[in-house]
């Protein structure tokens, strides 16, 4: 890399601050946004702990994405102006799919649970970020974009303005954004759809910046002010706890590794979706959502039975 790069997240922290402050005032003046104090300081610590760890696993992704990039890149993208558009868009789409992921494969969830465990909505929230990301492949799907010979140095660059981008959204402070915004990017409309846990919202709208990815593949879903956003996980975990916070999930896979019979399922505990067990005794997201369309379809077909008066 000709020219060294600033870490984004880093430069922005002040002002992290300065708009945590401004929205609990708001809150505290209109209602709009609502604050808990515990709640607060559980996702400050992780978001502390977060860096922390990040730091510490820097090595191990930085060496591998470099040794990608260094020994099979196929072309050489230079550091023209236009590479830092394409290595954004790169970067987003690889994004997606490891957000999605995140809320698919229950090795990834471990890591990306402690995001979704807050019964709040507020910029705190944003903060609230994982401490083993590192111990998922969640990085594989960022080594395509060394593969086809972008400088690491740029996509870490690119990543670091989508997460700064991605701050803002976790709000109830705004309501929508102008339409075409709402079309092209990730708005706090959209993503509080992604926290919500009512059944109708669950796994949808992962994108990081542009909403094209979860129109493209299938898992959009818009916000209705019929059905308000919920928050938090299916079953809360009922704690402020910061080392159960981040790590209750990698415990209960841990147990049902070493519960399970046969090989097959100790991988499938680990590889599976969230909720995933042998003989179907808990509940995953697409169960989930079924039971609550058959009884919303129940409901409504005993509602057409009523008679008019």
């Amino acid at each position: 890399m000709p020219f060294d790069l600033p870490n984004p997240t880093e430069i922005a922290v002040p002002l992290f601050i300065i708009l945590i402050l401004i929205e609990l005032l708001y809150g505290w003046r209109t209602g709009k946004t609502r604050f808990e104090a515990k709640d607060t300081l559980t996702s400050l610590i992780m978001g502390t702990g977060s860096t922390v760890a990040g730091a510490l696993s820097a090595t191990f992704v930085i060496t591998l994405s470099y040794w990608v990039w260094n020994n099979f890149s196929l072309f050489d993208w230079g550091y023209a102006w236009w590479v830092f558009i394409v290595a954004f868009i790169l970067d987003d789409l690889a994004y997606y799919w490891i957000h999605r992921m995140g809320h698919r494969m229950r090795w990834m969830w471990a890591a990306h649970v402690i995001h979704h465990s807050s019964q709040h909505y507020n910029l705190s929230t944003a903060l609230r970020q994982t401490w083993t990301g590192s111990l998922t492949p969640g990085i594989l799907f960022k080594l395509p974009i060394f593969l086809i010979g972008i400088d690491p140095t740029i996509v870490f660059f690119c990543a670091g303005i989508n997460l700064v981008y991605q701050f803002w959204i976790h709000t109830e402070a705004i309501d929508k954004c102008p339409r075409w915004f709402e079309y092209l990017f990730n708005t706090p409309s959209h993503h509080r759809v992604h926290h919500a846990n009512n059944p109708q919202y669950l796994d949808a709208n992962y994108a990081g910046v542009f909403m094209i990815w979860d129109r493209m593949f299938g898992s959009f879903i818009p916000e209705e002010k019929s059905e308000p956003c919920r928050y938090g996980l299916v079953s809360d975990l009922g704690t402020f706890n910061p080392l159960r916070v981040a790590l209750h999930e990698w415990v209960g896979i841990i147990k049902d590794m070493i519960g399970a019979t046969g090989l097959k399922n100790k991988i499938l505990f680990l590889i599976a979706p969230p909720g995933w067990t042998p003989d179907g005794s808990r509940l995953t997201s697409d169960m989930i959502k079924e039971r609550a369309k058959l009884l919303k379809d129940k409901k409504a077909h005993q509602n057409d039975k009523i008679p008019a008066e």
